[in-house]
């Protein structure tokens, strides 16, 4: 029987493009005696394949599950060619640009082992040098300009590769083949060392310089990866001190870069998850529980965690291995507090007077500002907080087609989303979205990967909140608009990431969001899937004293608790009290106190019942500083014991529209323990089981009367690792599937990709968009 040569055309989707993925099909071409050809394109990965029947199938089974450790193929086609073209042997093409662009941009990679090696290693070329990369590791999105993702669309086209550099580049065998920002100290960038004013010092050692300024309790802004860090001694209370006096930043938690995981253990608990987290190719921020140690106090005011993070550039690096490098650094963002992180270096210098000491810039231009991400391990799962560095631009698989949307997020922790085809690709974070500043990082964000995706957005969607600089953006885009409810976009957020198409309960609890009945809801139960919704329960409502200025202050939430709990008089300790007695009259009058159902707002009230955090200086500072001290009272004890253990008097009123969970039973609990002159601690914890018990109530109460047994916890409370854990042991126990955002923040970081499914589908279905 014959065994003719065949021809096929095979076109590789997904992140296949700066991940070593050319040299890996060259590779194993050559193993399985095939040739022809392989190029980038906007399209993918093109590969034109020569060869007989059983070896073509071996190479495609190879594509698909033997492919490079950071390469994620979304789909392989083939076909059939009828003509062959008479390859001789295999080879790497030039890349090929068309109009239109279906290939995903990687995303930035931690230093990788073997580039370690290098940069350690006195016989090697690159011993000591700062911006050493090959395929495996470096800079992707926050140096490219466009694609195919090839040297001349980056910012290393200013670099132009030595004899030794190209020779790597061009050799399939080499791991820095094709390795765009490949480069060494005689052709690539370089560091060099300023005074505070700016001003070049000549040095021979701007790294020992840098180090040197730290150990003397010195504040560095160094250029890094996808932006300026501002740098400390983290065992100096008197340089993070002076580094919160200097940024503004009062008490919000920094966070902290140390050069390896013993050196973390000597002030954190890591487990075999958090390591895992901590070393992997994303190297984020992990939030880990505090040890004694040490590290300044003044790190985490209050806080019983601490957010931690690993050397990811060979400049890190080297500069732990400084003699004068201090242990442990602060690093946090390279800004004053509430604007965008710096990334020009006559920007930062100018921007970063009276904060910064000194200087470390390099000359490798950064075009995409990008923060750290931040992660945590909860029950054993990866819960991305803030979405950034190393997992922007990844996409988000769509189970179903959309046209192009573009979903504008909300305004805390704002981020947006552009969907093509079955991905959304949800931008890194951008900040508040409070200030012209962060407008225009948004703006140009935006125009970036409109660009590198080559898509142009049929219609925009955005929050019913019409006060959102996001919601005015959206407006002025001019495109059909879809306005979609905040909680709604909040449960079809994870609805996505898990790709459920049925109806759930959502559980969404955070600070605010517009309801479709223009009051503040934050306490919600709805039965939802990605196209509707129907409000069917939520906590109680309370009054918003003063608005908006109630989140800034939590003493007036107390009085509201207090005021909701039928009590005659305030009797904050700790407070004013003709600030006390001007509010109080305000509630009675009804005078700028809005209602809100905010589960957010409730942990405020508590905390500052308790005195914990009577003003605060940062969002959700209250509900952090209270869950700490429940954990402190917690100790060694199981929660799922302690939930046995308790048996609240959950009060749950049962209206036309839903059911309520009454607070004013979980407030005077509260208030009878504080009589009782109960463990503050204790009364924290006591809080927190009690809730989770009346939340778990509601579920099942409408779990019974809906038929659902999924179930979605969202909201930025469910940062809250406490109440997280908690209803996902009490759910679980009574069998239901639960559901909670892992690789897409829980917070308004991920509303955004809710946003652009419901807009989306609303869009597809011809529902009539907002004409306002």
């Amino acid at each position: 029987m014959s065994n003719p040569v065949l021809r096929k055309e095979i076109i590789v989707r997904g992140i296949v493009q700066g991940v070593g993925f050319r040299p890996f099909v060259y590779r194993l071409a050559k193993q399985c005696n095939i040739a022809g050809t392989i190029v980038n394109s906007d399209q993918g990965v093109v590969i034109e394949a020569e060869g007989k029947l059983s070896p073509i199938q071996d190479f495609i089974e190879s594509l698909r599950f033997s492919s490079p450790p950071l390469a994620r193929i979304t789909s392989v086609q083939q076909h059939s060619q009828s003509s062959l073209k008479g390859f001789k042997e295999f080879s790497i093409l030039e890349s090929v640009s068309s109009e239109t662009c279906r290939a995903i941009i990687p995303a930035d990679v931690a230093l990788c082992s073997d580039c370690l090696q290098d940069i350690l290693d006195p016989q090697n070329r690159r011993f000591g040098y700062p911006f050493t990369n090959c395929t495996n590791c470096g800079p992707r999105f926050t140096i490219v300009e466009f694609m195919p993702y090839d040297r001349p669309g980056t910012s290393m086209r200013h670099f132009h590769l030595c004899s030794a550099c190209k020779a790597e580049y061009e050799d399939p065998e080499n791991r820095r083949f094709h390795a765009q920002p490949n480069a060494c100290a005689e052709c690539g960038p370089e560091l060099s060392y300023h005074d505070m004013h700016g001003v070049l010092l000549r040095v021979s050692s701007p790294l020992k310089e840098v180090a040197c300024s730290l150990k003397q309790g010195e504040i560095v802004a160094l250029r890094g990866l996808g932006g300026f860090h501002l740098v400390v001694d983290a065992g100096s209370e008197q340089a993070v001190e002076r580094l919160r006096i200097r940024k503004g930043r009062k008490s919000k938690p920094l966070a902290v870069m140390t050069s390896n995981l013993e050196e973390a253990r000597w002030f954190c608990h890591i487990d075999t998850e958090a390591e895992k987290l901590l070393t992997g190719a994303e190297h984020p921020i992990v939030l880990l529980p505090r040890k004694q140690s040490y590290l300044a106090e003044a790190l985490t005011p209050g806080i019983d965690e601490i957010g931690v993070m690993l050397p990811y550039t060979p400049l890190h690096q080297l500069l732990f291995f400084q003699a004068d490098c201090p242990r442990t650094l602060v690093m946090t963002s390279g800004n004053k507090s509430g604007l965008p992180i710096f990334t020009a270096n006559d920007a930062a210098i100018a921007g970063l007077q009276g904060v910064a000491d000194c200087f470390l810039l390099h000359n490798r231009e950064i075009v995409t500002r990008i923060d750290d991400s931040v992660a945590r391990i909860t029950g054993n799962r990866v819960q991305l907080l803030r979405r950034a560095r190393g997992y922007v631009p990844t996409p988000t698989p769509l189970h179903m087609e959309l046209p192009s949307m573009l979903a504008c997020g909300g305004g805390l922790k704002s981020t947006f989303c552009l969907t093509r085809e079955r991905e959304g690709f949800l931008s890194q974070h951008i900040g508040d979205l409070f200030n012209l500043e962060s407008l225009d990082f948004y703006k140009e964000s935006i125009d970036h990967f409109k660009r590198l995706l080559q898509v142009e957005p049929e219609a925009v969607v955005c929050d019913l909140h019409p006060d959102y600089l996001s919601s005015h953006y959206a407006k002025e885009t001019g495109l059909p608009l879809y306005k979609v409810q905040h909680h709604h976009a909040h449960a079809a957020a994870v609805l996505v990431e898990h790709g459920i198409e049925g109806k759930v309960l959502a559980l969404i609890l955070d600070g605010s969001g517009l309801g479709d009945d223009k009051t503040i809801w934050g306490g919600e139960v709805l039965e939802a899937d990605c196209f509707s919704y129907k409000r069917i329960g939520s906590l109680s409502s309370m009054l918003l004293p003063g608005g908006d200025a109630a989140a800034e202050e939590p003493w007036r939430m107390a009085l509201s608790l207090l005021f909701g709990a039928k009590q005659t008089a305030p009797k904050l300790h700790l407070v004013d009290e003709q600030k006390q007695s001007a509010l109080w009259q305000m509630m009675e009058q009804g005078f700028n106190c809005p209602i809100t159902t905010s589960c957010g707002r409730l942990f405020d009230g508590i905390a500052a019942l308790l005195g914990i955090c009577l003003t605060a200086d940062y969002e959700g500072q209250a509900a952090m500083e209270l869950e700490s001290l429940a954990r402190q009272a917690m100790g060694e004890q199981s929660l799922g014991d302690l939930l046995a253990k308790c048996h609240p008097q959950a009060e749950i009123v049962s209206t036309e529209q839903r059911l309520i969970v009454q607070q004013s039973k979980l407030v005077q609990n509260v208030l009878d323990q504080l009589d009782n002159e109960r463990e503050t601690s204790a009364i924290a914890l006591d809080f927190h089981l009690c809730l989770i018990q009346s939340l778990f109530i509601l579920l099942r109460k409408l779990s019974k009367k809906t038929g659902c047994r999924q179930v979605v916890l969202a909201g930025g409370c469910m940062q809250n690792t406490l109440l997280l854990r908690g209803l996902f042991i009490l759910l679980e126990q009574e069998n239901f599937t639960v559901y909670t955002g892992e690789q897409i923040p829980v917070n308004d970081g991920g509303i955004s990709l809710g946003q652009a499914v419901i807009g989306g589908l609303r869009h597809v279905s011809g529902r009539t968009h907002e004409s306002d």
